[in-house]
């Protein structure tokens, strides 16, 4: 059992150990994005999915495109994963283009798509298609043909097209893992770039069709033969599709053991190519700088003198100064915004603190209110006191304080100052509700003390004085009253009318009877 536990720890190290390096080499490696932009057709869509299938393992298979999606968004998404190219199609009318991008500075390569065939049309043409899965768990073989030719705009596109794949260790790559080949030709009459991509295959050479039909363990019919030499020498009964020319064009000496029979190392091997697809025809048209928003290094169609690029330059520093101090004073109005509303918060904490301390000192004194009433309640008690001693009602100026206090009732109830008459009014107003209503100061004259302390003795005393101010107070009003003629013997102005119109229907009936 120990020893069982220490084989599976040294495994569990193992494994952890091969994880980190394939975890390094994965991050070290070109990783692409393949998208459009635009509306683009149904046959444009499927070479994107060719072009993923061709960029495999490397690549976002099934990177997901929204119109909303916008060109920052997938430069910020290719940093955190690694990203360092872009390859982006989109259609116009009257082509279809491609620009490559180096991230995350660019330069950005602008292709026109001459020509493009996809997979299944590739396959469809060929008798034998040799694609499978396994091809496609490790990146292509890139081979560049004729990319040497002078030129700037020459040397940028084979760098770029290296620096998409990985590169090779001669010394340490392993031949198995190269199933796939992409070969990219430059003609540099046309200025055209031709995209192809093949299955690579290797079989051995030096042996008839026979010898090497009987080590993939497919016999041939040999009822037609007299001797099994005939079947290692002439290698009869084959069919001319399955002969194949192998010559100095695709024979080399391998220098590891290869998969399949016969491929061993330090032996000849013939290496023959499929093609499986896509197949494109580029055309470079022009390279910027960034990712398409600096300078134009190279047009196809359009040529520039000295002159005129020294005024561009010109012209871009000058923007690029505007737009430095565009900055700069949104950055003075930002800081400046924020002082004022500092400022604005410091005073508005200082306010409230001044409010509070305010608060707080006029709680510990007295209400002013409450010395009025108190000053008020002592001058009714010093008017009553008079009555009583001298039995007649005092002049108006001998006591300021109560006059005022008298004048503080509203003018709609004029008897409700003085006398109980006024306390029993206040309370059958209470009982029927028209004490609710509001006064002329805006005031609930239920909700209102309209007496103070000291007041409501003399409205409940029923004395001779009480007696005689009230009807003293009657007759002043009575007398002061306008409406008091008009009415009839017991205060009701309508009964008269009310009689009088009685009797002169009475009369009007009887003469018609």
């Amino acid at each position: 059992n120990q020893k069982e536990k220490r084989i599976t720890k040294s495994q569990k190290k193992a494994r952890a150990a091969a994880n980190h390096v394939a975890q390094e080499a994965y991050s070290s490696v070109p990783h692409s994005f393949v998208f459009h932009r635009g509306q683009i057709g149904k046959n444009v869509g499927q070479l994107i999915l060719d072009v993923r299938k061709v960029m495999e393992p490397y690549t976002a298979e099934s990177l997901k495109v929204r119109r909303k999606n916008v060109l920052k968004d997938f430069v910020a998404v290719a940093g955190p994963l690694g990203v360092t190219h872009f390859m982006i199609f989109n259609k116009t009318p009257s082509s279809v283009n491609m620009r490559v991008a180096r991230l995350p500075k660019g330069p950005m390569l602008h292709f026109r798509v001459l020509k493009y065939s996809l997979i299944k049309d590739v396959v469809s043409s060929l008798k034998k298609h040799r694609m499978h899965d396994q091809q496609f768990t490790h990146h292509p073989l890139l081979v560049l043909n004729n990319f040497g030719s002078d030129g700037m705009q020459v040397k940028l596109m084979a760098t770029m097209f290296q620096h998409m794949f990985p590169s090779i260790n001669v010394h340490k790559v392993n031949l198995n893992n190269i199933k796939r080949c992409v070969l990219l030709n430059y003609n540099t009459e046309t200025k055209e770039i031709e995209f192809r991509h093949y299955s690579l295959k290797v079989v051995p050479v030096g042996m008839s069709r026979g010898v090497k039909k009987l080590m993939q363990e497919k016999f041939p019919n040999m009822s037609k033969f007299e001797d099994i030499s005939e079947l290692l020498m002439k290698g009869a009964n084959l069919s001319e599709s399955e002969a194949e020319q192998d010559g100095e064009h695709n024979i080399t000496e391998l220098p590891q053991a290869y998969s399949g029979r016969g491929n061993m190392a330090s032996q000849q091997s013939a290496v023959r190519l499929t093609e499986i697809g896509p197949r494109m025809t580029l055309q470079l048209t022009k390279i910027e700088e960034g990712m398409g928003e600096g300078n134009v290094l190279y047009h196809s169609m359009i040529s520039k003198s000295e002159e005129e690029i020294q005024e561009l330059l010109n012209r871009k520093e000058v923007q690029l100064k505007e737009k430095e101090e565009r900055r700069k004073h949104q950055e003075q109005n930002v800081t400046k915004k924020k002082e004022k509303l500092e400022e604005n918060k410091k005073k508005s904490l200082e306010g409230m603190k001044r409010k509070r301390s305010s608060a707080e000192e006029d709680s510990e004194v007295e209400d002013p209110g409450m010395q009025n009433e108190a000053v008020a309640a002592e001058s009714d008690d010093e008017v009553e006191y008079y009555r009583q001693a001298v039995g007649a009602e005092p002049d108006e100026d001998m006591f300021p304080s109560a006059k005022k206090r008298k004048r503080a009732f509203p003018a709609k109830y004029p008897g409700r100052d003085k006398g109980a008459h006024s306390a029993k009014r206040s309370v059958s107003e209470v009982r029927t509700g028209r004490g609710w209503k509001k006064s002329k100061d805006g005031e609930k004259a239920f909700g209102k003390k309209t007496k103070p302390a000291g007041k409501t003795f003399g409205a409940k005393k029923g004395g001779r004085e009480n007696k005689f101010g009230a009807k003293k107070k009657k007759f002043e009003l009575n007398k002061k009253d306008k409406l008091f003629k008009s009415k009839g013997h017991n205060g009701n102005q309508s009964f008269k009318k009310k009689g009088a119109g009685a009797r002169q229907g009475f009369k009007q009936r009887k003469g018609k009877g």
